[in-house]
């Protein structure tokens, strides 16, 4: 890890070129990949004919590569199960490491040590489209990252990426790994962008970002593939403005032509060379190399570059966000607040919950879409419904909303195997909700390590073994608490906090909660100012509770403007039925902020 990262901070670092074309470049025969049942599959060459191996890396190494991939690139047990040898990944994973090793190990030296990165393909499945489950997914790659680390790989580069839920599939198996065999090696990970300017499942790079910044895991993040440098030049021009992990780039050697069925790659090293000194020399990239199409006399040009070429500073601001598989969105924004749409919650909508009970997924479906159409920025997805099986209708709702609901999600459930099941199915960023300390740290700690796991944020409740608090005392206390355990006993992030000061019912009469309303606004501002990086959200018709319609609506939306002037960042609201002050009655909002600052006046009654 030290060695590769101590590198990368003092020079650009450059990858090889196109396995799969110095291969095809050699002319092999069938019989070199071992007969006509196993032709093509270039993972095999390891045991047949490792010379042409060899070869490769050879050509590469002698070119300046400080870095050189494994031919794994398709060595799990996915598509070698193709060829019907499934079970040789580990086997081959862990020879084309071995390979690959000595190779680099004959070319290092103290000056210029030369690396090995383990290749971790995208298989030929995507989750999102249920080709595959997590689970399976998983775990074939969990066999494959096995063999490339025993192997001796430096670092490991998951590449090629079209689908984001598949990249998880590929860090949760990358962190188990590292668990069980006691390492921690740095981790590349690569998205490819095609023609059309998102990911093969639609996803921008924005989103990607977002998906991925929050994985420790991940040391370098950026793309490789489908085009040439011309059509990244956006999206890298965006990692430079936005990543905080250092940039990643192999593009193809321009776009292919076919010629008799046949791709074709134009782009001369000289060109290529050019694109590249742009994105070193204005956009700052920091590690470099060719995909498709590029040959040795690529990599020589960008050699030359590396050493003539200074890397450009970068100063990137990257903003808190969520995702869904499309889009990103800032978890504040102007104006306040982000609007977290209610209604997809069993527990809080009677029309999500007849549909729940009738099975009704389409119509679940349109709702979330209706609450995009009303102004929310994000969902809460809540299926709890007593008498019902919530962990088989978070699957059944979370696959379909993870590819037809625009908008990022919230996982709303107590149960922390539920929430495990819905994160499993969600491609994007996630946002929990929620932990607290009511049974003391133990159930918020699974939920903690499913947040890092998954890369999701948390929302985080005032309410410890004591109970909800009602007291700003109370609030303010738990959630420093809250914060404390996940960023100093965790090593999550501040900015992956989302406190909720909780607010309570007004409209009761309840003596103890006369000046709840004001101790959660006060709550917030204090938050705020003690937690800078954290957000804050509430579930906003909690006040207003036992109303009629027209009575929640205006407490509600007077509610809403006092929390937002303190610093709230996000409301779980029905979004259509929030008014600004200024089309609210005079007199029934002046009522309104009486009541939650408890300026109650008395009349003597004969």
């Amino acid at each position: 890890m030290n060695s590769f990262i101590k590198q990368l901070q003092r020079r650009v670092l450059l990858f090889d070129g196109a396995t799969g074309t110095s291969l095809q470049n050699q002319n092999l025969s069938a019989e070199d990949f071992g007969g006509e049942e196993l032709e093509g599959c270039n993972e095999y060459l390891c045991i047949s004919n490792p010379d042409a191996v060899r070869k490769v890396h050879y050509e590469f190494l002698q070119a300046g590569a400080d870095i050189i991939e494994t031919n794994s690139f398709g060595a799990t047990s996915i598509v070698l199960g193709e060829y019907n040898i499934a079970d040789r990944a580990y086997e081959l994973s862990r020879l084309s490491t071995e390979i690959a090793r000595a190779c680099a190990n004959e070319y290092s030296t103290e000056e210029w040590p030369r690396f090995v990165a383990g290749s971790i393909g995208p298989t030929t499945k995507l989750p999102s489209l249920e080709h595959i489950s997590f689970d399976d997914m998983e775990a074939s790659y969990y066999d494959h990252i096995c063999g490339l680390i025993d192997g001796g790989a430096d670092l490991l580069c998951i590449e090629t990426c079209q689908d984001p839920l598949q990249v998880k599939t590929a860090l949760a198996a990358t962190m188990r790994a590292f668990e069980e065999k006691g390492v921690r090696l740095p981790v590349i990970v690569s998205v490819t962008i095609e023609m059309i300017g998102t990911m093969l499942m639609g996803t921008e790079i924005a989103a990607a970002l977002t998906t991925f910044e929050p994985y420790d895991i991940i040391s370098v993040f950026g793309l490789n593939c489908a085009t040439g440098p011309k059509e990244m030049e956006e999206h890298i021009m965006y990692l430079s403005a936005n990543s905080p992990k250092p940039i990643f780039v192999m593009p193809n050697a321009g776009i292919p032509e076919n010629v008799g069925g046949v791709p074709h790659y134009h782009l001369t090293p000289e060109e290529m060379e050019k694109w590249m000194k742009k994105f070193v020399g204005e956009f700052g990239v920091g590690v470099i190399g060719g995909c498709c199409g590029t040959t040795p006399a690529h990599i020589s040009r960008l050699r030359t570059l590396i050493d003539t070429t200074a890397r450009a500073e970068r100063n990137p601001e990257f903003v808190p966000s969520v995702s869904s598989i499309y889009q990103s969105v800032p978890m504040r924004v102007e104006p306040a607040p982000l609007l977290v749409g209610e209604r997809c919650n069993a527990n809080g909508s009677k029309k999500f919950k007849r549909l729940l009970a009738e099975d009704n997924y389409d119509g679940m479906v349109a709702m979330a879409k209706e609450q995009m159409k009303e102004g929310a920025h994000v969902l809460d997805v809540c299926v709890a419904y007593v008498g019902r099986d919530e962990g088989h209708d978070a699957d059944e709702v979370m696959r379909r909303f993870n590819t037809t609901v625009q908008l990022p999600l919230v996982i709303d459930s107590t149960e922390v195997p539920v929430i495990e099941i819905a994160l499993k199915r969600y491609a994007g960023r996630a946002i929990i909700n929620s932990i607290n300390f009511e049974d003391g740290t133990e159930k918020a700690q699974q939920i903690i390590d499913l947040a890092k796991r998954y890369g999701a944020a948390l929302i985080a409740l005032s309410i410890d073994e004591s109970g909800q608090a009602y007291t700003l005392e109370q609030k303010v206390g738990i959630a420093r608490r809250i914060r404390d355990f996940v960023v100093e006993e965790n090593g999550m992030r501040e900015s992956d906090l989302i406190f909720d000061p909780l607010t309570f019912t007004l409209g009761t009469g309840q003596e103890e909660l006369r000046d709840s309303g004001s101790a959660t606004i006060e709550a917030i501002r204090q938050i705020k100012a003690n937690m800078p990086d954290a957000k804050t959200i509430l579930g906003l018709s909690n006040c207003s509770f036992g109303l009629n319609p027209a009575a929640r609506q205006v407490l509600n939306s007077v509610f809403l403007y006092h929390a937002v002037e303190a610093g709230l960042d996000m409301a779980i609201v029905h979004a259509s039925k929030i008014q600004p002050l200024n089309r609210l009655d005079e007199e029934g909002a002046e009522i309104a902020r009486k009541l939650i600052y408890d300026e109650r006046e008395w009349e003597e009654v004969e």
